[in-house]
């Protein structure tokens, strides 16, 4: 199997986001990622061992730039508070700038089976951890009440994210994801504020 890296790997990855999001990944052919991507089917087997590993891959690599853009979006970030605001923000822009990204991100990746499940669970896991540590520095700095149960506020964090984007896909209204990220910080920062820190 060829290095997972190039012009090639990448331009498959690209395909397949496109084909799965257009057609569910149960009718996406691999002959329709060649021929989107521009090359052999065989070709398609020099980097992937079969089509679940290309749509495990896309999750890795597409979840894996999103958390280092995210890392380096928190760091200069004075706060919780801030940090919180601007990841709320970043999670909808890059969905709403790929739709058919978003489309495999929210939709696709639901309906696949447990070996899939099971390939993308360390990326979520990484995604989580950054979400905790946002919690946690909000624990440490006031910003966020003292008697949060860190992993709880996580779920509820990525669990609004996640339930406001797939709705985002799924509707048959045409209206901005992003814009919606202002009202998401109020309502969540409102819930895990401090007392003596409950404005937005």
């Amino acid at each position: 199997m060829a290095r997972r890296s190039g012009d090639k790997y990448r331009a498959i990855i690209e395909a397949a986001v496109k084909v799965i999001a257009e057609n569910g990944y149960h009718n996406a052919q691999v002959s329709k990622i060649a021929r989107e991507a521009g090359v052999a089917d065989g070709t398609i087997y020099l980097y992937f061992r079969n089509k679940e590993d290309v749509l495990i891959s896309l999750f890795r690599v597409k979840m894996g730039e999103f958390i280092a853009a995210a890392k380096k979006e928190l760091e200069g970030c004075t706060g919780a508070k801030e940090q919180l605001a601007r990841l709320i923000r970043l999670h909808f822009t890059r969905l709403e700038a790929n739709r058919h990204l978003a489309t495999v991100m929210q939709i696709q990746l639901r309906q696949s089976d447990p070996v899939i499940r099971q390939g993308i669970t360390e990326p979520l896991r990484a995604y989580s951890r950054l979400i905790e540590g946002i919690v946690s520095r909000g624990m440490e700095t006031g910003e966020f009440r003292p008697d949060l149960d860190v992993r709880l506020a996580r779920q509820m964090i990525f669990g609004t994210m996640d339930e406001v984007a797939t709705c985002w896909v799924m509707s048959h209204r045409h209206y901005s994801l992003a814009a919606l990220a202002p009202e998401v910080y109020r309502l969540l920062f409102r819930a895990l504020a401090a007392k003596d820190n409950g404005s937005s």
